[in-house]
């Protein structure tokens, strides 16, 4: 048997316990299914689970990673910002307490103290002195602001009431994106003057925009009404609203995660630069973080299902061999036991047949003898020597006699050979043989039987017996499948020096293509409910397999069936034995 054949699950083909085909001493088909899901399950319920674990673990280790790295960027990046600003507040301060309002209100004194702070700082843009009364009285700058009234705008009565203030980016006068940091400082009599100093943002975006950012990283600066104080690289322009709404307040830095319209998925590092209205927004894709992660998530799902489909297919492959190999065996033991109980029956068929014919040869003797004395004193006497009628009534008796010789003299042949032994036999005297027992039987069905055997064919050195029952066996099913009115033909030719053929052809009702692979499994039986035991197919394949032959059938529904039995001159061993695919 190939590899293919052992692995391929044969007892599929049969149903379970109490089939009409084959009476299993076990349900193999749900031995087999029992057995392929509680393995599979005890192998794959742990590699599943301990994979979720081990997928999920990894999964929160990458992500809390990627948190734990926005976080940081956004608190480094709100300190720089947060130094940025309190660099240059400090250095206002410094001013307003190393100078004097004199000094201050003096052009060529602010002119030096804005050249100064462009060279230690950079980014300022001009500065200038406001009186309480919302006055600048004093500038240093390229624009004329000299006298521009500020007691109207929001920034000169925040800086009345806090003292210090650093306004939101804005176009203004210039229209040019800037800031204003004002520090409010006290002279004489309760009297209090600010000063004011512009601050370019080019330098304060320089901040932002060298930071290096994976995962198509974006950082800027918003406003609490969402409008964008820094360039952004996705998400808009200065001074336009931005698309993400704006976090609530923490006095620490945050991490959240945040889904737009378009279901794309951003990890939001934030927070809130203190004594200012900006919020620092670091924004990732996290399709981008988690890319190398996919990649390794895929590879993963790909070895689970690899393992998987390797596992099952092994646990398959492995239970189907075993089951394959208990149901063979029940199979064989089964046919065993009943080949053995075939054996009996025909033994015991052939002692009770011997018994007969001794039985019967008795009396037949006797009425023979007495016949033929009969018969000789009629021969003797004239008057019943000329009775024609007496004398063919004698005649008759003496007739049958012989005929029941004949029959018991078969009988005895039959019953002889019922043991196992190897003999020189002349196949159409073996063929005449079994035909003769079904003679009557034939004639009451209307089968014409024709038997072709060459002239001077060669003797066949095999057990008289198991031809006799090969034979037997296949005209019996010619005789069902065809009924009445048929034909029978039996034809004899020598296939080659070593090998015989017979062939044994019938007009019955043929065999479907399907069932034609089952005829020969044991007790498949077309005959269930007349009295057939669907064995005696099975044990001629087994015979003509013992004696190095081999059997075929050729079948056409509605047209006939032809058994071809190729059989050695001589017995063969079962290792010099050739297959059916060899003829």
């Amino acid at each position: 048997m190939s590899i293919v054949e052992k692995l391929k699950p044969i007892f599929l083909e049969y149903p379970g316990t109490g089939g009409e085909r084959y009476k299993h001493s076990f349900n193999y088909r749900k031995i087999w299914q029992m057995v392929i899901l509680l393995t599979s399950a005890v192998t794959l319920i742990p590699l599943i689970i301990i994979t979720s674990i081990d997928y999920n673990v990894t999964q929160r280790s990458i992500e809390s990673e990627i948190t734990l790295r926005a976080r940081r960027t956004a608190s480094n990046t709100k300190r720089a910002i947060s130094f940025f600003l309190s660099e240059r507040k400090a250095a206002l301060d410094f001013i307003v307490h190393d100078n004097g309002f004199q000094a201050l209100t003096d052009t060529d004194r602010l002119s030096a103290i804005l050249k100064n702070l462009q060279n230690g700082f950079g980014g300022f843009v001009d500065i200038g002195v406001v009186n309480d009364q919302g006055i600048q009285i004093a500038y240093s700058g390229t624009y004329n602001l000299g006298g521009k009234d500020y007691s109207d705008q929001a920034w000169f009565n925040k800086v009345l009431e806090r003292g210090v203030y650093i306004s939101e980016v804005f176009l203004g006068f210039r229209n040019k994106p800037h800031l204003v940091i004002a520090v409010r400082s006290r002279v004489e009599k309760g009297a209090f003057y600010v000063l004011r100093a512009t601050i370019d943002t080019d330098r304060f975006n320089e901040i932002l925009s060298n930071l290096e950012l994976n995962g198509k990283g974006d950082v800027f600066l918003i406003n609490r009404n969402r409008v964008i104080q820094t360039p952004s690289r996705r998400h808009g322009d200065v001074l336009s609203a931005v698309d993400i709404p704006v976090p609530e307040y923490s006095d620490r830095t945050r991490v959240k995660e945040y889904q737009n319209r378009n279901m794309e998925q951003y990890v939001v590092g934030y927070a809130y630069i203190p004594d200012t209205n900006f919020i620092l927004m670091l924004v990732k894709e996290k399709a981008a973080l988690m890319k190398s992660w996919y990649a390794t998530r895929s590879n993963l799902i790909g070895f689970l299902l690899i393992s998987i489909t390797v596992i099952i297919g092994v646990i398959v492959f492995v239970t189907t061999y075993l089951v394959n190999q208990m149901f063979i065996s029940d199979r064989k033991r089964a046919n065993a036991m009943h080949r053995i109980e075939y054996d009996n029956k025909l033994a015991t068929v052939g002692r009770l047949a011997a018994g007969v014919a001794h039985e019967i040869n008795n009396p037949l003797a006797i009425i023979n003898e007495k016949a033929g004395l009969i018969k000789d004193i009629f021969v003797y006497r004239e008057k019943y020597s000329a009775d024609d009628k007496l004398m063919g009534l004698v005649d008759s008796v003496i007739s049958s006699v012989a005929r029941c010789g004949t029959i018991t003299k078969r009988l005895l042949n039959f019953a002889r050979h019922m043991d196992e032994s190897f003999q020189t036999v002349d196949v159409e005297t073996v063929i005449r043989e079994v035909l003769g027992f079904l003679g009557k039987e034939a004639e009451y069905r209307s089968i014409d039987i024709s038997v072709e055997v060459p002239d001077s064919f060669p003797q066949v050195e095999c057990d008289r017996g198991k031809l006799q029952q090969v034979l037997l066996n296949i005209v019996n099913n010619a005789f069902f499948a065809i009924g009445t009115e048929g034909k029978l033909s039996i034809h004899v030719k020598q296939r080659d020096e070593k090998y015989l053929t017979v062939t044994i052809s019938d007009t019955g009702c043929g065999i479907p293509a399907k069932e034609l692979e089952l005829i020969f499994e044991p007790f498949f039986t077309k005959k269930s409910g007349q009295g057939g035991t669907g064995l005696g197919l099975s044990i001629t394949y087994q015979l003509v397999k013992e004696a190095g032959g081999c059997i075929k059938v050729k079948s056409e529904e509605g047209v006939g069936t032809s058994f071809i039995v190729n059989l050695p001159f001589k017995p063969k061993k079962r290792k010099e034995a050739k297959t059916c695919e060899s003829f």
